[in-house]
């Protein structure tokens, strides 16, 4: 029998699109299969409570529940550092890792390797946020070197409401921001089902689309040693960083 790859997935309580789009991102390598575990997650803003959701003794809860499956990664499929700062994540991959014996990563975290390894430096943002928090995840990319050229947003608060958001309008929102010539353009939200169109995207536009959910899958498998250039039609980041 075939050694399997086994993927745990750290994930908010209220999120629909990840759990469907990561398990149709990994058809094409049979053996490899994510496994998800919850913590409490509602709505995204900047109020306390909003922020306490992130605390890291749920997510780690979650991690050590995880570990039960023997997994090769956990990862952490989220957006949160990009709001509360890098380290956040960085503590975070220390502390599952210490936890449970490990190795972690973040949706985070990837998309800024993605960031240095192919020289973007001026990129394009999507999300379904509020204003501050779209200003916020804006402000921690400048204070790490990264200017966002070009931004749209759906000043959203309900984390639910992320996953009923269409295609035509994601596919609406990168086309504007994309219009701004980025090097790279990032769909930055793991409830925003903008994967599936991250291909069509960047043959329309001639930009790297990343999305978040594909950024930790990309970065999970990397880690547990899989040929990332088996996952074909969900972007050019699977066959060009592998």
């Amino acid at each position: 029998m075939k050694r399997r790859t086994l993927l745990g997935m750290l994930t908010p309580s209220s999120n629909t699109t990840l759990e469907p789009v990561t398990a149709a991102m990994l058809a094409g390598v049979p053996e490899a299969s994510a496994h998800f575990g919850r913590f409490r997650v509602t709505e995204i803003a900047l109020s306390d409570s909003a922020l306490a959701q992130f605390d890291d003794r749920e997510i780690l809860a979650a991690a050590e529940l995880l570990a039960d499956a023997r997994l090769d990664v956990i990862g952490w499929n989220g957006t949160s550092s990009g709001w509360l700062g890098f380290d956040a994540d960085e503590r975070l991959c220390k502390r599952i890792t210490e936890r449970t014996g490990i190795v972690s990563c973040t949706s985070v975290l990837a998309l800024n390797e993605i960031f240095e390894r192919t020289g973007v430096r001026r990129f394009g943002l999507v999300t379904p946020y509020r204003d501050d928090v779209q200003e916020r995840v804006t402000a921690t990319y400048a204070k790490a070197g990264f200017e966002c050229v070009g931004e749209q947003h759906l000043k959203l608060q309900d984390n639910f409401s992320f996953s009923e958001v269409g295609a035509e309008q994601i596919r609406a929102m990168v086309r504007e921001v994309a219009a701004t010539k980025p090097d790279a353009i990032t769909i930055f939200c793991t409830n925003l089902a903008g994967a599936p169109l991250a291909a069509e995207l960047e043959a329309e536009t001639g930009i790297p689309v990343y999305d978040t959910i594909s950024t930790v899958v990309w970065k999970s498998l990397r880690l547990a040693g899989v040929d990332t250039t088996r996952i074909k039609g969900w972007g050019r980041l699977f066959q060009d960083l592998s």
